[in-house]
Formats: structure tokens, C-alpha cells, sequence
């Protein structure tokens, strides 16, 4: 029991960390806020499907990037909270593969635009950021998210652990 604590709390840092790391690199390319957003961190909302410890590291890993990165606090505590719904969603859905990406395609597709409108006052409305956050999105958690799913299935068991578990 102890053993399996440990390696949850050891996952969700380490994915934590990635998403940080990631986050920065997108940052690096201009691509990590603003209006058009691809994330390349927002791929990793894709792990609860293999690991409920996804979940905290995902919402830690969103947090850390916010703070450090100088998000407003508005963007810091909503922004992190669409990850954490997004990667619960992942969780929920987790026995159907195709539907994984969701979740967190759609919390951020409806709640980034508020936080850019409001606490940022880009101009161009919340039907406009809904598209470009949610085009982001698609490329991030659909394409780069699912590419990542189906490279890391065929060593699960390795790399997350679960042996014991079905899926």
C-alpha cells in the first residue's frame, strides 16, 4: 500500500514537472498564451487515461506554469481549474480512447475565452477565442494528445504501473 502511495505521488510530480518544462517550451515559441494557444503540455491531459495520478500532477503542473510564467490571477486559478476538470473528464472516459481527448478540448474551449476577454481585454470576443483556444486545443489534446496515448499503450504497464489493472 505504501509502495503504491509512493509511486502515485512520484507520478503526478513527474507529470507535474513535464507540463511545466513543456509549457515553457511552448512559451519559448510564442505559442504557450495569447490568443492562439498551442500548449504542447496541454498533450499530457491525455495521462489520466492511463493514470488517476495524472490528475493532480496535471492540475500542479498548470498551476506552477501560471504562476511562473506571470499569468493574472484570475488566469492562475481558472485556467489551472480547466485543466483539473479537463483531465477528470480524461479520467471518466478513460474506456473509450477516442473520446479521451475531450474533455479537456472542451473545458478549455469554454472557459480561456472568459480570461482572455475579461482578465486580459483582448479584443475579438468570446465566440472568436472560443475558436482560436478551441483550434489550440484540437492540435494539443487531439492530435499531439492521441499521438502521445498511442505511443505510450504498448508500455503502460512499465511506465505507469498497472499490472494489476484492466482496461
Amino acid at each position: 500500500m505504501a509502495r503504491r502511495n509512493l509511486t502515485f505521488l512520484i507520478q503526478g510530480a513527474v507529470i507535474a514537472a513535464l507540463y511545466v518544462v513543456l509549457t515553457f517550451l511552448s512559451n519559448a515559441f510564442g505559442l504557450a498564451s495569447g490568443v492562439i494557444q498551442v500548449r504542447f503540455s496541454e498533450a499530457l491531459t491525455i495521462l489520466p487515461f492511463f493514470t488517476p495520478a495524472a490528475i493532480g500532477g496535471l492540475f500542479i503542473g498548470c498551476f506552477l506554469s501560471n504562476v511562473l510564467s506571470g499569468c493574472a490571477l484570475y488566469d492562475v486559478i481558472f485556467g489551472s481549474l480547466a485543466t483539473l476538470i479537463g483531465a477528470f473528464g480524461t479520467y471518466l472516459l478513460r474506456r473509450y480512447k477516442w473520446l479521451a481527448p475531450l474533455p479537456p478540448i472542451a473545458a478549455n474551449t469554454l472557459i480561456i475565452p472568459f480570461i482572455l476577454s475579461y482578465v486580459y481585454g483582448f479584443s475579438g470576443g468570446i465566440p472568436y477565442f472560443m475558436l482560436t483556444v478551441g483550434i489550440g486545443e484540437v492540435l494539443s489534446c487531439g492530435l499531439l494528445g492521441m499521438l502521445l496515448l498511442f505511443a505510450l499503450r504498448p508500455h503502460e504497464k512499465i511506465i505507469f504501473n498497472t499490472q494489476g489493472e484492466s482496461k
